[in-house]
């Protein structure tokens, strides 16, 4: 059968081309079950598709045909053979979005030419949603025409059977049941009436001449605007900065208003959800591939997308209570095992805050649980001294007053034992977060200037990311 297919592909792209093919090369399919190649003729190349599926292959012309009828940037379809389950389309090239953004990080982080070409990509979904839904022959869309009510319980149960089980996190079925319903409830709430490529990440995407093309878009079909924003920002191994996701968030609705009325704040109050049930989505879609099919190169994404759990679970803001899902959810997040699944490496942060105990012990914003407070009163203390009352940690003759007691310097040297070890198995295990916390008594002096010097440690030792904040300074 696969000689038969690559006969069929040279002959189709003879007959295209006008020139005999020279080379037939596979190429890789990543999840997908279509076989893809690249034909070499003497001049030109084109990429050859074998799917047996032909539903999908409809769907996939049609769109093909329509998003270039709207000016977008997709492959050309050269030719077509659907009873040999056969077609012929521009060569894109191979470098994706992800294979973009991974060597270009290597080279300089989240760089600006990075955030560029997202924004090039944030410029373009717009243009799918909205004006590609214009006039979209939407009875060709497979396997259904909406991200309904069926298509948003056969995500979450794909979450449940083919993760949480296969993973063994433990959960109620009939409350999870429950609350699948609920939430189900909840995002159908949102106008759908839009175009959802539904697969809107960054392998998704090829740059070609510093412009992306769109591919992949078969199973596209009618629903909310949220789910592709959320599909290419959360995308797991992409591993985009929070600040970054808001900074493209932003854009989005910028050119998102250029097209249609939008009110922003009810986008953003179904936004997360739309975040929770495509990070669900594709845990099953990793579940499946990487527990199910033994392919295990798929986990690898898996403890990123906790990273992004652990983030929404403090962070978004949901307006409903789903309490057997939310406990699913931290089961996820409290699991070191999915956390070092292949060869991510999460980056961690230490969060260093000085505090009074007259206000009490800083609450863990992050609700994550790890790290230590240190009690710095039984430190010399500098606020004794008329000279220093009105100075704080910051100032350098508190500095020089600390930095020469050895009390002091003993005291950092065990936290900052302590503190290395902590933040090594952290590293080890994939956790992200750590809180430490100086304590004195008004949170000025000692603890300010301890947290400062331990923030310095830190950052000359390890490859992570130290945020200090001094709670009572702020006051000031």
């Amino acid at each position: 059968m696969g000689q038969d297919i690559t006969e069929h592909l040279k002959q189709l792209f003879e007959r295209w081309s006008k020139e005999k093919a020279v080379r037939i090369e596979p190429l890789p399919a990543h999840g997908s079950d279509r076989q893809y190649f690249r034909i070499f003729g003497a001049g030109k190349t084109a990429i050859g598709v074998y799917n047996p599926d032909i539903k999908e292959n409809i769907a996939f012309l049609t769109f093909s045909k329509h998003f270039s009828e709207k000016g977008l940037l997709v492959p050309s379809i050269y030719d077509q053979e659907l009873d040999k389950d056969i077609y012929l389309e521009q060569d894109l090239g191979d470098t994706t979005l992800f294979s973009f953004l991974t060597e270009k990080r290597q080279e300089n982080g989240f760089s600006d030419e990075i955030i560029s070409m997202y924004e090039k990509v944030v410029d373009q979904l717009p243009r799918f949603q909205v004006e590609a839904n214009k006039g979209l022959d939407y009875s060709v869309c497979y396997p259904r025409k909406s991200f309904d009510r069926q298509s948003m319980m056969w995500d979450l149960n794909y979450f449940k059977y083919y993760f949480l089980k296969l993973a063994k996190i433990p959960f109620d079925e009939q409350a999870l049941e429950d609350d699948f319903q609920k939430f189900t409830d909840f995002l159908l709430a949102v106008d759908r009436n839009y175009f959802l490529y539904r697969d809107f990440q960054s392998r998704n995407v090829m740059i070609v001449k510093d412009e992306p093309y769109f591919i992949d878009y078969q199973g596209g079909r009618k629903g909310a605007l949220q789910y592709d924003l959320a599909s290419l920002l959360y995308d797991a191994k992409a591993d985009i900065p929070q600040e970054i996701r808001i900074r493209l968030l932003d854009r989005y609705l910028d050119r998102l208003e250029e097209l249609t009325a939008v009110n922003r704040e009810q986008f953003l109050q179904f936004y997360h959800g739309y975040v929770l049930i495509r990070l669900m989505q594709a845990l099953g879609a990793y579940g499946f591939r990487g527990f199910y099919e033994r392919k295990e190169h798929f986990l690898k994404s898996v403890p990123y997308a906790i990273k992004n759990l652990e983030w929404l679970l403090n962070h978004a803001e949901f307006p409903i209570e789903l309490p057997a899902l939310t406990a699913v959810w931290n089961g996820l997040v409290r699991s070191t095992i999915l956390r070092q699944f292949g060869d991510a490496h999460l980056r961690l942060t230490v969060r260093i805050q000085s505090f009074s105990y007259r206000r009490g012990i800083p609450v863990d914003e992050k609700g994550h649980g790890g790290g230590y407070v240190f009690d710095c009163r039984l430190l010399p203390n500098p606020g004794r001294y008329d000279t220093f009352k009105t100075q704080t940690g910051n100032d350098q003759a508190v500095i020089d007053f600390l930095k020469k007691e050895e009390e002091v310097r003993r005291f950092l040297k065990h936290v900052q034992a302590i503190v290395d070890q902590m933040v090594e198995n952290y590293q080890h295990r994939n956790f992200t977060d750590i809180l430490v916390a100086f304590g004195c008594t008004g949170g000025q002096h000692r603890s300010v200037y301890c947290a400062n010097q331990l923030a310095r440690h830190l950052k000359s030792k390890f490859q992570i990311d130290v945020e200090v904040r001094h709670r009572e300074l702020e006051m000031r």
